[in-house]
């Protein structure tokens, strides 16, 4: 192919790429520009834009620095991820269940091993489901912490976030003592967890939990009662707990406009049922309410961290189920049935009966389900993930509708959206 022929096809991707841009231009200026006036201003906020949480386009109409309309726009981070799951086998997913909400990692592998295992009809050890929820509740913690940090960081208190990260930093210790990762843990397994956590590292998580609340307790010293942060957060992107339920949101967020809705409870799974704690809730609905619900939810799961170390129980951390969980590797170098049960899995995954199965946990965002078509082979024939943040994100317009351009970083940080799972 010549120069000149090369040029020609540049010139027409140029102008194909130009037409599909002017169309979600256009489609994008008859939301924003309906009634508009002549003195209102239209102002990009991201994908780029540190305030935005990862790559979330927020367009805005501004009257003055009131804002008069709202369209935010997602998939800046889209991967593919649903129909990635449609040529993986069930075992070879989990990875990437890492890269959704990338600040709770453990938690998605406890979400998509507990579908799994649903759409499968099997049951795992009582080892293992206290495992899970014990590293379940460090990564609720985890994401939680990054979400203080984060909107004391948007609204001006950068000092926070550090603290935040200097406590997030022990948990990633205490995750790579658990699985030999800090961020990308594919912890779980089909029937269990990959490994066992030895009793030095238990021990490691109680002297972490002990000394936690007396940093939690000083953070809150720190800001809670400052007059500027206070000032920014009360009172601002109201959601009455109607709007919250009308536009499917969940955790936090729902829970901070008074909704007593909690899947740990209403909806229980693991060992949840045995454990005592509360389901937080505040009443106003506004941007501080959804802050201090996360705040609150650190110390009921700092509870169920140390009823999990008082209670768990020895013994198996993996079922052994032929043709459906992985053998132990020490017995597949040593045995032939479970080298060929092994290879089998591992080439042709394990199948469940064909149909329909859907699975939710209740992750730091909300509501995190999977849905699994099965055609009864190896792979699904359709994964789709239910996102805490997508759904969340329904009600960034209706929050900052009517509030000041400087509140829109603020109401963000109070969704506590992470891109990577709301786009997939």
């Amino acid at each position: 192919m010549n120069l000149q022929s090369q040029l020609e096809i540049v010139k027409l991707n140029d102008e194909r790429q130009e037409k599909i841009y002017k169309e979600l231009l256009d489609k994008d200026a008859e939301l924003i520009f309906d009634d508009a006036l002549d003195n209102d201003m239209v102002l990009n906020m991201g994908p780029q834009h540190p305030a935005t949480h990862g790559v979330l386009r927020v367009l805005l109409r501004l009257d003055g620095e009131t804002i008069i309309k709202c369209v935010p726009e997602l998939g800046y981070l889209h991967r593919g991820y649903e129909k990635l799951a449609e040529n993986t086998t069930y075992h070879e997913f989990i990875p990437h269940t890492d890269r959704l909400d990338y600040l709770a990692p453990m938690m998605n592998n406890v979400a998509i091993a507990l579908a799994i295992e649903n759409a499968m009809g099997i049951d795992i050890p009582d080892r293992a489901k206290w495992v899970r929820v014990l590293v379940s509740e460090l990564a609720r913690i985890s994401s939680h912490l990054m979400a203080m940090g984060a909107t004391c960081m948007d609204t001006g208190a950068l000092t926070l976030l550090l603290w935040a990260f200097t406590e997030r930093e022990k948990l990633y210790d205490i995750f790579e003592k658990i699985c030999g990762a800090r961020f990308t843990t594919s912890y779980t397994r089909i029937g269990g967890v990959a490994n066992d956590i030895d009793d030095e590292t238990l021990a490691h998580i109680r002297s972490w939990a002990n000394q936690f609340p007396a940093e939690l307790d000083y953070f809150g010293k720190v800001v809670h009662k400052n007059r500027i942060f206070v000032d920014r957060m009360a009172g601002v992107g109201v959601m009455t707990a109607q709007q919250c339920i009308d536009l499917g949101l969940t955790g936090p967020v729902l829970r901070g406009s008074g909704v007593n809705r909690d899947l740990r409870r209403d909806d229980p799974y693991l060992v949840y049922p045995e454990l005592d704690f509360d389901v937080i809730t505040e009443k106003d609905g506004d941007t501080m309410a959804r802050y201090m619900v996360r705040i609150k939810e650190m110390s009921e799961s700092l509870k169920i961290i140390h009823q999990v170390l008082d209670k768990i129980p020895k013994g198996e951390i993996r079922s052994n189920i032929p043709n459906k969980t992985l053998p132990k590797k020490a017995d597949v170098y040593t045995k032939m049935e479970e080298m060929i049960s092994d290879f089998m899995l591992i080439n042709y995954g394990a199948a469940p009966e064909i149909g329909e199965t859907y699975t939710a946990i209740e992750s730091p965002k909300g509501e995190l389900g999977f849905f699994i078509v099965s055609d009864g082979t190896g792979e699904p024939w359709k994964l789709k993930i239910r996102s805490a943040c997508a759904s969340n994100l329904q009600g960034l317009a209706p929050m900052v509708e009517g509030s000041m351009l400087s509140d829109v970083v603020a109401i963000i940080g109070s969704i506590d959206p992470i891109m990577g799972e709301a786009d997939k």
